[in-house]
């Protein structure tokens, strides 16, 4: 495998990893919003209570992946910085209102409120945003003048495929977080927010798969090539469907008393589902970053340097794993956190 297809496929992964922790962190502050003043179910407290520590994790792999896209193709942050401006900057001033009230609410309980509909709000414009990159990328609203790349935004606010990756974002952001939620609620014997999560994860999911395919469709004629290279290699798509198909069975499966849904295996085959589209996707769009103008080569840092970079990764992530495994341990599987009043 060449240095530079390496390189894209890594920080391919980063953005996967990304995108599940922040469906499960975005989407958990949007329910904690929704339900926090419902007193028939505890979904704001599950909500809440794996939000709480978890939102720091899902920073430090937003750091990752600006780190490895500026180290990895540091030629390609001259255009991508010109283009992205506006919804990455815009991004970022909504993650940092989120963060600072992630910080400081926890001392102040005033604020409580107040953060549990920043959390929401934000929870969903923040990936919103940050989905709307996608269509920039795809060719038709990027034009040259005076040698700088420049960014039609009347042509891209009139175009219906920006708002179906907004839909598509957003719906497949609460249907992984409300099937996460629903295990989380399992293994905190919290039954009336297992049911709650179960009854939103039963619409959400054929409703992104809907959503999915339509955004396929809704694509300018300009990303025609990228259609074309979707439909003459579907394999991975199928089989993103199969896993789907199998963990939407698991929420109907009856394991236990009168409660239906298995929600473990379920989260794992969603997990799967999207991983095999992320990567199928991420394989159709190569060999451009953003077309037609910037190639992976084009972009792509000298092969001598990007493997120093691997080693100092690897070092890093030597570090961080133990962390994230202690992680783990205290806030997603002990029970003393878990079942907490």
């Amino acid at each position: 495998m060449e240095a530079s297809t390496l390189a894209i496929t890594i920080l391919w992964s980063f953005l996967f990893v990304y995108s599940i922790l922040g469906s499960l962190d975005f989407g958990a502050g949007f329910w904690g919003m929704v339900y926090g003043k419902n007193k028939h179910t505890n979904a704001s407290v599950i909500a809440n209570r794996f939000l709480s520590p978890t939102w720091e994790i899902t920073n430090v792999f937003f750091v990752i992946l600006v780190v490895a896209l500026v180290t990895f193709f540091p030629f390609a942050t001259t255009m991508l910085g010109s283009l992205l401006l506006v919804p990455v900057g815009l991004g970022l001033i909504l993650l940092t209102i989120r963060t600072t009230f992630m910080v400081f609410a926890h001392h102040a309980q005033k604020f409580k409120n107040i953060l549990r509909i920043t959390s929401g709000i934000t929870g969903l414009m923040i990936p919103a945003l940050l989905v709307s990159i996608l269509p920039i990328t795809l060719g038709g609203f990027i034009e040259f003048e005076n040698g700088y790349p420049q960014l039609h935004y009347g042509n891209l606010f009139k175009d219906p495929t920006l708002y179906m990756h907004v839909a598509f974002g957003l719906s497949t952001e609460l249907f992984i977080s409300s099937v996460f939620l629903m295990d989380y609620a399992k293994e905190a014997d919290d039954w009336s927010a297992f049911q709650t999560y179960r009854s939103h994860a039963l619409w959400l999911g054929p409703v992104s798969i809907i959503v999915a395919v339509l955004t396929i469709a809704a694509m300018p004629q300009e990303a025609g090539w990228i259609v074309n290279k979707i439909q003459a290699n579907p394999d991975w798509f199928i089989v993103s469907l199969i896993f789907f198909l199998v963990g939407y069975g698991f929420l109907f499966v009856k394991r236990y008393k009168e409660y239906r849904g298995h929600p473990r295996p379920a989260v794992i085959l969603i997990m799967l589902q999207y991983g095999a589209a992320i990567y199928a996707y991420g394989s159709a769009h190569l060999p451009y970053l953003v077309y037609p103008h910037l190639t992976v080569e084009e972009g792509f840092t000298n092969p001598t340097i990007f493997y120093q970079l691997l080693v100092v990764y690897g070092i890093g992530f030597a570090i961080l794993i133990p962390g994230f495994i202690l992680f783990w341990k205290l806030f997603l599987k002990d029970r003393r956190y878990l079942k907490q009043e």
